[in-house]
């Protein structure tokens, strides 16, 4: 799978590898967003613990999800 994902990066053009990047930074994005709305006790915006979890699980499952649907794209292709 890894030999066949490097295969297709480098088949990419510059656009399609800039969105792939852009994918990938923003999968890090959502998920240090989600792990801080977890675990940081004093965030600054109050919000009840069992919406905290909720956010930032959501937030971490969006950003898998569409990182997910980035790769299954660039297969497809």
């Amino acid at each position: 799978m890894i030999n066949q994902f490097i295969d297709n990066y480098k088949k990419k053009s510059l656009k399609e590898r800039f969105l792939l990047f852009i994918g990938i930074l923003f999968l890090m994005i959502y998920l240090t967003l989600g792990v801080i709305l977890i675990f940081w006790n004093k965030f600054p915006i109050r919000m009840e613990t069992k919406y905290r979890i909720a956010l930032g699980s959501l937030l971490i499952v969006y950003g898998t999800f569409r990182f997910w649907r980035l790769l299954k794209t660039d297969y497809d292709d």
